[in-house]
This record gives C-alpha cells, sequence and structure tokens, in this order.
C-alpha cells in the first residue's frame, strides 16, 4: 500500500510517497521508518533531512507524539495508515514551535508547579478512588489546550489538563486556592477538551466535581 505524505516543514509542506505493508502500522511507525532511511528521499526524489518530531514510549502512555494529523490534534502512536487515503502532518499550533512536528509543551509542567499540586496533599476518601485514577491517566499531551478555544500559551487559565491534575488534590483534602483562578475563572465549558482526551479521560465528570468542591460549596 501507499500513501502520499504532506509534513509541515518550516512555512511549507514537503511532500513523501510512503510504502507499506502492515495494516496496523501507524503514524509513529512511519515517521520512525523514514527517518532510519539511509537516504531519505522526498516525493521529488530529492534527498532530505530527517523529520525532527517528538516521541517516546510509542503506546499511548507518553503524549510525546502529539501533533495535528489531518487537521485533528492526536497522537501519532495512535493512528493508523490504513485509516487515511492522504495524510498531512502539522505540529501543535498553540505550543512555540521548535522544528518540523516537534513543539515545546514544558508550560504544562510549569502549570502544574505553579498551581502547587505539590504540596498539601491527603489521603483520599474510597468513593473518589474511581475518579482518582480516572485522572491519573492523564498524558500531559496537551491536546486538550490544542483544541481549547479559551487557552492560549501566557494565559492564567491552565485549562483541563491542570483541572484534570489538580482534581487529585481537591479530592485528597488538599488546599484549592489556586483552581479559581487557574481554571474556573477562565473556562467556557466548551468540553472540547472531552472529546479529543486520547486517554478518554471523563473530564466532564471530573470538573462538575471539582467545581462542586471548591466553588459551590462556598456559595459563589
Amino acid at each position: 500500500m501507499k500513501i502520499e505524505v504532506y509534513i509541515k516543514r518550516s512555512n511549507s509542506f514537503e511532500k513523501f510517497l510512503y510504502e507499506y505493508e502492515d495494516s496496523s502500522e501507524t503514524v509513529a511507525g512511519m515517521l520512525k521508518n523514514i527517518n532510519l532511511s539511509d537516504e531519505i528521499i522526498n516525493a521529488d526524489g530529492k534527498v532530505t533531512r530527517p523529520i525532527d518530531w517528538n516521541s517516546s514510549c510509542l503506546q499511548k502512555r507518553c503524549g510525546a507524539c502529539a501533533m495535528v494529523i489531518n487537521g485533528r490534534p492526536g497522537l501519532a502512536c495512535d493512528s493508523f495508515l490504513r485509516d487515511y487515503k492522504k495524510l498531512t502532518l502539522e505540529p501543535l499550533k498553540k505550543f512555540p514551535l521548535i522544528a518540523d512536528l516537534r513543539t515545546d509543551r514544558s508550560v504544562l509542567q510549569k502549570n502544574l508547579k505553579d498551581m502547587e499540586l505539590y504540596r498539601d496533599k491527603k489521603e483520599s476518601s474510597d468513593e473518589d478512588e474511581d475518579d482518582l485514577y480516572d485522572a491519573s491517566r492523564c498524558l500531559l499531551c496537551g491536546l486538550c489546550l490544542e483544541v481549547c478555544p479559551n487557552w492560549h500559551i501566557e494565559s492564567s487559565f491552565f485549562g483541563a489538563a491542570a483541572a484534570v491534575s489538580y482534581y487529585k488534590k481537591i479530592s485528597g483534602g488538599g488546599a484549592s486556592k489556586n483552581y479559581e483562578k487557574h481554571f474556573y475563572g477562565g473556562c467556557g465549558k466548551s468540553l472540547a477538551c472531552r472529546n479529543i482526551c486520547p486517554a478518554g479521560i471523563n473530564i466532564d465528570d471530573l470538573l462538575v466535581k471539582s467545581n462542586r468542591s471548591v466553588i459551590w460549596k462556598r456559595g459563589h
């Protein structure tokens, strides 16, 4: 099988023709194989440089390979070539570009630090265990921020990625002084984050419970 692949590089797209036999091959596998070639040839027959992209586990556990695939943010390791007739790959648009498909998403860790998630954590009740497990599956891939209409890189609104992690602190009885500042006050309830999450986290349910615990109990 052969597929046309257009990869965003600088301000233009470079076209590749890629052949594969395994129907389970992913976009991540394709990028890895292209870069393993002794000589990388594009569709014009010209030698080109390796494709710069983020990867780590390649098993949908780390979120490193997040990118825009045919106009929709997703994980390269969870996107199968068989599902596309033509492929267009772009970097996430809301994060600083490093090169090609690689972006700087260090803001995700910075935001967690700013919300002081490393402090005041207490033991949770048994009834919270299922929700805590759900929250712990967050990959910090940034896809929820990519589709959020309210989030941008310099915003004091930290988006669903931080709110999901913050749920673990709230449910354990930890301080919640930053929740309203960095999430509740900026969320427009579009729930685009729910539909894009590669881990399938029940984000809207966690947000409702966090809002109830932090905001509504105070009568806001």
